[in-house]
């Protein structure tokens, strides 16, 4: 090897050091997912506001865009994963879901009642669970910063959250603001595993808490649009609204059967 290819192979091995340690130090740069998944409790009200919050009645409406339908929702949830949810949909009808003491269900005019069972019913129990964003340390049994993308022009965090059952969750976090903008996930229904994008936005204040009063869910090539009218917190929820429907009790027995 001469003097000329000795500087040449010296010079392209220090290129190679420095795009490296520049690599290095950039994955280093990231924030860990602990980091954001709390800095998101912090900037949309602290754990002590989440903290004092043990109930909550939501209302507002849905919106088929595709298929011109608009409903109206009404959601009841309280500690520890107790939900009951109700879409009014003109000309279809009431369509129900639910969980009650580690039950998810659900029921409709047309697909009638049943009891969810395997993975589906492990997402329908994440989603319920109360207060999730402050409780992500019991729900999830591993967290991590995957990198930076852009959304809409704007950089954001990317994090894989994998729970203890069911299908791991991708969230992607404003990098300026840290507020949630995206999740994406695979959700197990009847007519089979469906990928789910969702954007949030409109980003407001109920009570101490700021809460995305919009979002706008892309599945099964269908666009989705839910907007938050108002959220009541610790408000007062009859004790039967999350008892079983007469109908899942008698679906439960068969099955025990």
């Amino acid at each position: 090897m001469n003097r000329f290819q000795s500087g040449r192979t010296i010079r392209i091995g220090l290129s190679l050091l420095f795009a490296a340690a520049g690599a290095l130090a950039a994955a280093d740069d990231l924030p860990k997912a602990e980091t954001i998944l709390d800095k998101y409790v912090e900037v949309t009200g602290g754990k002590a506001a989440y903290a004092k919050i043990h109930a909550e009645i939501t209302t507002g409406s849905m919106e088929f865009a595709a298929m011109g339908l608009k409903g109206k929702m009404v959601e009841f949830t309280a500690e520890p994963g107790e939900s009951y949810a109700e879409l009014t949909m003109p000309g279809i009808g009431k369509i129900l879901e639910g969980t009650s003491g580690g039950v998810a269900w659900a029921s409709s005019a047309i697909q009638g009642s049943r009891v969810k069972e395997g993975d589906e019913k492990d997402e329908t129990l994440l989603r319920a669970r109360f207060n999730s964003d402050a409780k992500w340390r019991e729900i999830f049994k591993s967290a991590e910063t995957a990198g930076i993308e852009s959304l809409d022009g704007k950089d954001c965090y990317k994090v894989v959250l994998t729970p203890n059952a069911g299908n791991p969750v991708t969230k992607w976090y404003d990098k300026q603001s840290n507020l949630l903008s995206k999740m994406a996930m695979k959700s197990k229904t009847p007519m089979g595993e469906i990928e789910t994008e969702t954007i949030f936005s409109d980003y407001r204040k109920e009570g101490d808490i700021l809460l995305a009063h919009k979002a706008v869910a892309h599945a099964a090539g269908q666009e989705i649009v839910l907007t938050i009218d108002s959220v009541q917190h610790n408000a007062e929820i009859p004790k039967d609204k999350f008892e079983l429907p007469d109908e899942i009790k008698a679906l439960l027995k068969k099955t025990a059967k």
